[in-house]
């Protein structure tokens, strides 16, 4: 059995039963599993920029997924979550490394981390870029991998 591989697809390009599906995950985890009642539909989903990756060998069985929105001076990365049962097995480093070789180096790339994940960002040259405060309960970092000046 081939190995989950990595997709790419802005919002108009996913087939509806993809989005459910990485809608889903992203509920499952962040909302039920995380017990934080929030807007995760910002509308930053459906923005033309958006690059939506996932990691599954069924597009429409996610295993990890990630989001790249385009902001004025930098490239935020968000939404980054892994299914319980495969966590811990390198799907997000894989991702992100997809995120960043997509960003190709040519802009700075933000994100707001869980704490409980720092080390997952720091492996990729992400820093800390200001002071822990907290989101829905959870404690975050901002952190950044800066442009070239």
């Amino acid at each position: 059995m081939p190995g989950p591989r990595t997709h790419r697809a802005r919002f108009d390009e996913l087939p509806p039963r993809v989005l459910y599906a990485l809608l889903r995950l992203r509920a499952q985890v962040f909302v039920v599993e995380q017990r934080c009642v929030y807007q995760d539909l910002d509308g930053r989903d459906t923005e033309p920029t958006t690059l939506h990756l996932w990691l599954a060998v069924d597009p429409a069985e996610p295993l990890a997924y990630l989001r790249v929105v385009e902001e004025a001076d930098a490239l935020r990365i968000g939404r980054v979550v892994t299914v319980l049962h495969a966590r811990r097995g390198g799907l997000a480093d894989r991702l992100l490394t997809a995120a960043l070789g997509d960003a190709g180096g040519g802009r700075s790339v933000v994100l707001n981390a869980q704490t409980s994940a720092i080390e997952l960002y720091t492996r990729h040259g992400f820093v800390a870029t200001g002071k822990e405060y907290l989101e829905d309960g959870i404690p975050h970092v901002p952190m950044g991998i800066p442009g070239p000046d």
